[in-house]
């Protein structure tokens, strides 16, 4: 069809196009947790600090007692974090600090250099504690990739909720984490962010689709990559194509597409933007536009660690009575009175 590109299947993690880097679903049915918030479960057998292996029903990943993922560097990119459900512990190297979860975002820019850790505490222990969450890696341009590193939260409650209806009066929900939908905007992003300049159209929008829904993406002003990652569900007719669950759309961006939903709910998540267009030198945790730089980012940490771990576990959790916070760099913190679970 003219206005699809291609469409591939799905594997871990989720290839992107410029401006991203890529992204990761993680989906995760953790069992009831300890007091200490590690899962009441025996872990015999399981691959502790590397444990990936999608045929279990949950994976600790790098965690050894807490899942999730210890102190780790960054350079060079954003990281966005849409906690669907579940909860995750943020610590970093800057002395900042979070617990966001449940329809949270949190957006950080990593920079010339920061060390973070993220933990899934298990805090309830009556019963399961399922993890949802996307961690998307969004590119930063050569001029702001030596910027100082900070992160943003994006509340749940500040984040925009469309719920839009076709003619037959079946819905398609839509969150705006980034860009705008008909005029319906984000939150605004980090200042030095890619997706700052509105002329970059960035946009990350999750979807979730009522059976038989129709649903028409509209166009974007100029050109930018528009990727459509259906994840959940049965089967859609975008643009009278037929795609089936776990697969990606990559879709012309400056026409409208109308997708149809198959017989199930289905849920979708949204990325595009204008690419930055240079060169991209990736080596695990830095994202860099030369190879020189790629050594210097290895060299840079190795003689400062990037400021150092300020935290007595690289495994940091926050105490099981914490609520919702973010405790910035700058002493800031804020609080959410709801509860977590």
């Amino acid at each position: 069809m003219k206005n699809i590109i291609s469409v591939t299947p799905l594997q871990f993690p989720w290839q992107t196009h410029d401006p991203f880097i890529f992204c990761a679903y993680h989906k995760d049915d953790y069992p009831a947790g300890r007091s200490d918030m590690t899962p009441d479960a025996d872990l015999n057998g399981r691959s502790l600090g590397h444990d990936f292996d999608s045929s279990n029903a949950w994976r600790m990943y790098h965690g050894r007692s807490v899942p999730g993922f210890p102190q780790h560097p960054h350079r060079g990119f954003e990281t966005i974090t849409i906690a669907k459900m579940g909860l995750v512990d943020h610590a970093d190297s800057l002395g900042a600090a979070g617990r966001f979860g449940n329809g949270d975002v949190q957006w950080m820019t990593a920079g010339r250099g920061v060390l973070h850790s993220e933990m899934f505490p298990l805090l309830n222990q009556e019963a399961d504690n399922p993890l949802e969450l996307f961690q998307i890696w969004l590119n930063l341009p050569a001029k702001h990739k030596m910027v100082d590193p900070h992160f943003k939260m994006l509340w749940r409650d500040s984040i925009t909720e469309l719920s839009v209806e076709d003619e037959m009066g079946k819905s398609a929900k839509i969150n705006v984490v980034a860009g705008s939908f008909k005029d319906n905007e984000a939150p605004p992003p980090p200042p030095n962010s890619w997706a700052s300049d509105p002329e970059n159209e960035v946009a990350i929008w999750t979807i979730r689709m009522e059976a038989g829904a129709v649903l028409t993406l509209p166009p974007t002003k100029n050109e930018a990559t528009r990727n459509l990652f259906f994840y959940h569900g049965e089967s859609l007719l975008c643009e009278e194509e037929t795609v089936e669950c776990d697969h990606r759309i990559s879709l012309v961006s400056t026409a409208p597409v109308t997708i149809k939903n198959g017989p199930r709910e289905s849920h979708l998540l949204l990325l595009q933007g204008k690419p930055i267009g240079e060169p991209v030198a990736q080596h695990g945790p830095f994202v860099m536009n030369t190879p020189d730089e790629i050594q210097s980012a290895f060299s840079d940490f190795q003689r400062t660690q990037f400021g150092g771990w300020p935290w007595p576990k690289n495994d940091q959790v926050h105490p099981r009575e914490s609520g919702r916070f973010a405790l910035h760099a700058d002493g800031h913190k804020e609080e959410k009175s709801d509860i977590t679970l």
